[in-house]
């Protein structure tokens, strides 16, 4: 813990971290409280050996031992079984604990405590199941800095409470600082590494004018930011809220077993009574002793508890979004998981998610007679510093374009909205109108009945029009394509066999000419917001959708898909709130293993429900005729239980 951030009391037993990391406690209780239910498991365990070798040779200090073992394992069962029973609430537990106590009543303490301590192993399984799965969310408390150097008016920096910081304050961060809010860079250059926000530790360069993230890591030199969000609103909080969000949201299945597991210990407490009432009857044997009603039914009873079938499915949910989240991948519940793997479809937004959404210039075209002063070196630096003063894509493209060539003057400069510029420059000491913007826009501006040359775009690109007096260039763009592109649309058809679209309100030919770069097949394009929802909508009930996006346009489409993907970076507050998965670090290579994770979980929970449901019925019915006794009905339900999580943990590999 470091000791520039001090916690509060009651902060830390709020945060819901496991105790044995409490700045509160010394070394020596800090070591020994680690994974402390395990380890009072584990002294069961050799206590109850040690009852059960000392039983033939040295009765009271097995009687001793034995007394031990119900003491550090049945005191916390017992306790939560009567907390429970005081909220009505019939559980797992409860019915464990009553089996255990029976046990003793009727002579078998020996596999009560067996009972006791396996489901006291089993229980600290699942605990260290739950934790493991809980690093990613863990790891980025840990990146929440709760104090900041604030500069102040006059210069002076000091430490401040992060949650106290508002908006345009000015933070110092130092080489080797986490971030600890968003916020612009107005002074200095550095690296910083967004490793714990996307998942890949390539050091990213940041300069005056650039955003940095809450949780980053500045890497080598001092920043002076300007804070953007408030802590409650920061990156890093917004991420830790969605995989909490995604740990709580529980899947159909989960939702359904947890209300079955209530109904289903209530039923089986009443089996036990009826079983326990009725066998000595049916086939004359005693209530009590080895072989008596009671036994059958306390055998009954611990093979037909449902732990290995109510764990099944949470385990290997919280296992799987873990695994997501630490490549980046945030997911707003399990539930997203069982969509994802019944999806046949994939459509793809074309602008900003499979290109980088910047134009680039490619060409310079003159399409009519030349102005003997200007050259088509000169059209560039005019589209240039007409462009200048623009904020859009093409200006961006232009600028860029005529970067090594020497800046031209404007005379005079004039926007027209949704139209182009206009403007005027000094040539051969004669000052030229210039226009540069749309084919209608320069229409308007030559001498009624001079015949335009039609302007055609290159199929699959952009253009804009530059008048210079009379004479005409012709500018042509393409949309960068993404490098991963092609390849994340080659093995989604391969590996995980979806079918790729787009949906896009760009052209049909500028569509079409990025859908053959990349290997899409099926296009729809001039989509307005609404077509393009009907048509996801359609799409989904067909095949079940995945939609990947990253606009506010494309906010009502993620809605409707059956899932919906944002990218985090580019990806707009809108998109982001709207989609089911945000990947943090816009890296498209990861769908594909998203996929065949989603299809993983789901051969994962249906083996552990397998599992769980063979072991109930495979040991409840010889139980009854006495086939099976109570020892051997207490390992194969507890070892089910412990089979269940190791199954699940499988998916937390990266691979």
């Amino acid at each position: 813990m470091s000791t520039n951030a001090p916690y509060l009391f009651d902060e830390f037993f709020a945060s819901g971290k496991e105790e044995s990391i409490s700045p509160f406690l010394t070394e020596t209780s800090r070591h020994w409280g680690k994974n402390l239910p395990l380890k009072v498991a584990i002294l069961s365990l050799l206590c109850l050996i040690g009852a059960f070798v000392t039983h033939f040779f040295l009765p009271p200090l097995s009687h001793f031992l034995l007394l031990a073992v119900y003491v550090l394992s049945g005191t916390p069962a017992l306790l939560g079984a009567i907390e429970d029973i005081k909220n009505l609430e019939i559980n797992i537990d409860v019915l464990m604990t009553l089996a255990a106590l029976l046990s003793v009543l009727i002579g078998s303490g020996m596999e009560g405590a067996l009972l006791l301590v396996l489901f006291e192993l089993s229980a600290a399984m699942e605990n260290m199941v739950a934790e493991k799965t809980k690093g990613a969310l863990l790891s980025l408390h840990e990146l929440s800095p709760r104090l900041a150097c604030v500069i102040g008016p006059d210069k002076i920096v000091y430490e401040r409470a992060v949650k106290e910081i508002g908006i345009g304050t000015l933070l110092l961060i130092k080489a080797g600082e986490i971030i600890p809010l968003d916020g612009t860079v107005i002074e200095g250059s550095s690296f910083v590494n967004l490793v714990h926000l996307t998942g890949e530790s390539h050091p990213v360069p940041k300069k005056i004018g650039d955003e940095v993230q809450a949780g980053s890591t500045n890497l080598d030199g001092t920043l002076t930011i300007s804070v953007t969000r408030t802590s409650s609103d920061s990156t890093l909080s917004r991420i830790i809220q969605l995989i909490t969000q995604a740990q709580q949201a529980k899947p159909r299945l989960q939702t359904f077993l947890d209300r079955f597991g209530k109904w289903y210990a209530m039923t089986i407490m009443s089996l036990f009574f009826l079983f326990a009432a009725i066998l000595p009857w049916i086939f004359s044997i005693p209530y009590l002793g080895a072989e008596g009603g009671i036994y059958r039914a306390l055998a009954f009873l611990i093979a037909a508890s449902p732990c290995a079938l109510i764990i099944a499915t949470p385990t290997a949910y919280l296992s799987a979004i873990s695994s997501c989240a630490r490549k980046g991948i945030l997911l707003k519940g399990g539930v997203v998981l069982d969509a994802l793997a019944g999806c046949k479809t994939v459509a793809f937004d074309k602008t900003g998610t499979l290109t980088t959404g910047k134009l680039s210039c490619t060409s310079i075209e003159q399409i009519s007679k030349t102005l003997p002063a200007c050259s088509t070196e000169m059209a560039i630096q005019i589209a240039a510093a007409l462009e200048r003063n623009a904020v859009h894509p093409i200006a961006d493209a232009l600028t860029t374009y005529a970067k090594g060539l020497e800046p031209i003057e404007l005379t005079s400069f004039r926007s027209v909205a949704g139209s182009g510029l206009e403007g005027a420059v000094l040539l051969g000491g004669e000052n030229i109108p210039v226009f540069i913007g749309h084919p209608d826009y320069i229409t308007k501006q030559l001498p009624p009945g001079t015949p335009l040359a039609k302007a055609l775009s290159k199929e699959g690109q952009l253009s804009t029009l530059l008048l210079v007096k009379d004479t005409l260039f012709l500018f042509h763009f393409v949309d960068t394509l993404r490098l991963e592109s092609r390849s994340v649309i080659e093995r989604l058809k391969t590996f995980v066999k979806l079918l790729p679209i787009m949906l896009t309100g760009d052209r049909e030919e500028i569509a079409r000419a990025v859908a053959r770069e990349v290997g899409i097949d099926e296009v729809y394009a001039d989509l307005r917001p609404e077509d393009k929802l009907l048509k996801v909508a359609e799409l989904s009930q067909k095949h079940g959708l995945i939609m990947v996006g990253d606009g506010v346009n494309d906010a009502p489409a993620l809605t409707r898909a059956t899932v919906g993907i944002s990218l985090g970076q580019i990806g707009s507050a809108t998109a982001i709130d709207a989609a089911d998965i945000v990947f943090l670090n816009d890296d498209l290579t990861h769908l594909d293993w998203l996929v065949r994770k989603s299809r993983h979980t789901l051969r994962i929970v249906k083996q552990n429900i397998t599992l769980a449901m063979s072991v109930i019925l495979f040991a409840t019915t010889p139980t009854l005729l006495g086939f099976i006794p109570l020892w051997i009905a207490v390992i194969l339900h507890e070892g089910g239980t412990v089979l269940v999580g190791l199954n699940s943990l499988r998916l937390l590999k990266r691979k």
